[in-house]
């Protein structure tokens, strides 16, 4: 039993290797700039391997307690391999991408997207192996929107993309060089009853207070005093019709 357990954990060290130290584009990861990835992505990538589905991060940190732990580094919630076979170049952008590439979005996103372009917190993961890029998208929608980017008339207007494997990486991608599929029309209006949808008009007066009726006040004297008093010409007039009698 301990030697099948071992086994296991040998088997899985060998994984990690390969895919934080040979080929991360393949698996449709792109490290930071120190070499890592976190472990949410790495396990997204696992998970999608036959025969991986059960591995969690206490398996990979019984790796990093093994015999192979000089091999690993961590930080945080980060790893990475200490000797890497892959190079990213992002000072370098690529001259001769594919006239087309592609990237997953979410359903959601799909409408701003098609009007406001793409931009990320960090690179756009792009590839031409359309697979690929399903399989990327499906980590946060189960039915992404797969679209299509224009590389040579993007790259006339300044977009720049950086080589990495299998993928291609850029920080922008405006509008007028994306195409995909159609927002469908019940999208449209699920997104046009939210703007029209009227915002509540804010109250006259703080919240927690109420407007107070002076004439249905009980105490006598403060109904009194809530009076409007009436001034010298309203006392003039009274005198003067009160001598014409």
């Amino acid at each position: 039993m301990q030697k099948k357990h071992q086994i296991k954990v040998d088997s899985l060290s060998r994984l990690l290797v390969y895919i934080l130290g040979h080929r991360p584009d393949e698996f449709g990861l792109v490290p930071d700039s120190d070499g890592f990835v976190s472990y949410k992505e790495l396990l997204w990538a696992i998970h999608e391997e036959p025969g991986w589905g059960y591995v969690r991060q206490g398996h990979i940190n019984e790796v990093l307690l093994a015999k192979d732990r000089i091999l690993f580094e961590t930080a945080g919630d980060r790893i990475k391999v200490r000797e890497r076979r892959w190079v990213l170049d992002l000072g370098t952008p690529s001259l001769s991408p594919p006239k087309i590439l592609y990237t997953p979005i979410r359903r959601r996103a799909h409408a701003h997207v098609m009007e406001k372009g793409l931009k990320g917190d960090g690179f756009l993961a792009l590839s031409s192996d359309q697979d690929l890029v399903l399989r990327i998208g499906r980590r946060k929608d189960q039915k992404p929107v797969l679209l299509e980017i224009m590389t040579e008339p993007a790259m006339e207007h300044g977009v720049l993309f950086y080589a990495f494997g299998d993928l291609f990486l850029a920080t922008e991608i405006p509008a007028r060089f994306i195409s995909g599929p159609p927002v469908t029309q019940e999208f449209r209006e699920a997104k046009e009853a939210v703007h029209k949808k009227a915002k509540p008009k804010p109250p006259d007066f703080a919240p927690g207070t109420f407007v107070m009726d002076m004439d249905r006040d009980p105490d006598l004297s403060r109904r009194a005093q809530g009076k409007k008093r009436h001034g010298w010409k309203e006392k003039a007039r009274k005198e003067r019709r009160r001598k014409n009698r």
